[in-house]
């Protein structure tokens, strides 16, 4: 029986990178989280939606706030697990430090590929795609999935390994366990399930293009993932990824519905006691703001605690690769986590100002991929050749120049399209907002 080896799964081997450096001072799995935190896709988090609609409140959280967090719980997840395995003896003494700083990495940059205006982002560059069906027949089944299903996880893998810092020569060059832990679902889109009953979690959805298809492949034999026909078995240490995003947008968005006036305190107060489990008297003289922020700590402890000891009953179910599910679905909190997402989707996902900013975030990704499409168009009316388009239509240019597309490496539909979808799926809510005004929006 195939079974996942922790040596393999915390492999220190980088991304485009034949050299191992390990410094004791600088370990390499905390260099993976410096170098995601001081990039510029994770810079501009900081002006993307996260759930509910970017007020003038200081105190909501956007993407990169979020991020942040999720991070933290992620640190506190991989120390739990990391100790709980040294002490039966699975991993070596101190390895608790090597799993929090590798979730951590992961967990930063776990939304690094989110375009603007949060899932509805996503939703509306997909429709835009189905909708126009860009260059008909001249893109493969599994091409055109990657734009009509977009996905903002895969384009977070294409960020990390191809795009950013040594571009198109390994990305961040990440640690293949960092990039293990980040990937949630390893396949490619024509794999993916998309909506379908998947045989495993990890192919609900898809986690990488066919442009970085080499570099996911990289990541599942340097990590010895347990392949499939299509894809492979999940690192284990995305089921703690993917519980710490849990986490922190559960409870947490009951923090923000509260301070937007969405829910009262009565109604957020129970639904975190519950995964307190008992309840909490307000700090005498203190606000009901204050009460929510302190039930909101404890609650997010309770959950850290619940998701260690969910992912060590189902150690070797994980490793062996038969677990297919959420740890927050299965963990001692289920029915209370339960509770909150049904209060989520009938109360906090249709509160009226979050429909209709993403009715207004779907229009102006509409407006701006049938804008910018153009320049596509352009280029391949003249043969691919930049230099040919700029001189022949200098509109197309000066478009080009002022909101700086970056078409390097375009050569054909296929690059012309993902070069369309990293222009506009990088921009931040206020970008997007700017670049959309001469056309009126």
């Amino acid at each position: 029986m195939e079974h996942m080896e922790w040596q393999g799964l915390l492999a220190r081997s980088r991304h485009g990178e034949p050299q191992i450096v390990d410094a004791p001072e600088r370990p390499a799995f905390l260099v993976d989280l410096d170098r995601v935190i001081f990039s510029q896709p994770f810079r501009r988090l900081a002006n993307k939606t996260q759930v509910h609609p970017l007020y003038e409140n200081d105190h909501l959280h956007h993407r990169m706030i979020h991020s942040l967090e999720t991070s933290s719980v992620g640190r506190s997840l991989g120390v739990n697990v990391g100790q709980a395995l040294a002490a039966r003896g699975i991993l070596p003494e101190g390895a608790g430090h090597d799993l929090s700083y590798i979730l951590q990495a992961a967990c930063a940059a776990h939304d690094i590929g989110n375009p603007p205006f949060g899932h509805a982002g996503e939703d509306a560059i997909s429709e835009w795609f189905a909708t126009k069906r860009p260059f008909g027949e001249d893109l493969s089944d599994g091409q055109r999935r990657e734009f009509e299903h977009f996905e903002g996880n895969a384009q977070g893998f294409r960020i990390l390994t191809r795009m950013e810092m040594y571009r198109l020569e390994g990305g961040m060059r990440l640690t293949h366990a960092v990039l293990g832990a980040f990937t949630k679902y390893p396949c490619l889109a024509k794999d993916g399930a998309l909506g379908r009953d998947a045989p495993t979690i990890g192919l609900k959805k898809y986690g990488a293009f066919e442009a970085e298809a080499a570099h996911l492949a990289e990541m599942a034999e340097s990590t010895g993932l347990i392949p499939l026909e299509a894809g492979w078995r999940r690192h284990p240490l995305a089921f703690l990824v993917e519980a710490a995003d849990n986490i922190c947008y559960n409870i947490l968005d009951l923090e923000d519905a509260y301070t937007t006036g969405v829910l009262s305190h009565g109604e957020v107060r129970p639904l975190l006691e519950a995964l307190i489990g008992k309840e909490v008297a307000p700090v005498p003289g203190g606000t009901p703001a204050e009460h929510v922020g302190h039930l909101r700590a404890r609650a997010v402890h309770g959950a850290i605690r619940a998701s260690v000891a969910a992912f060590l009953d189902h150690h070797d179910e994980i490793l062996a690769g038969r677990f297919s599910t959420e740890l927050t679905d299965v963990f001692a909190l289920k029915e209370a986590f339960a509770a909150i997402s049904d209060v989520a989707n009938d109360r906090i996902f249709p509160s009226s100002r979050k429909i209709e900013l993403e009715v207004a975030g779907r229009d102006l990704i509409f407006a701006l991929l049938d804008r910018f499409h153009a320049v596509i168009e352009g280029l391949a009316d003249h043969g691919w050749d930049a230099a040919a388009m700029a001189e022949k239509k200098p509109y197309l240019r000066k478009l080009v120049t002022s909101a700086g597309m970056d078409l390097r490496d375009v050569c054909d539909p296929y690059s012309g399209l993902h070069a369309l979808t990293d222009f506009v799926s990088g921009m931040t809510d206020r970008y997007a907002v700017k670049m959309a005004r001469p056309l009126g929006l």
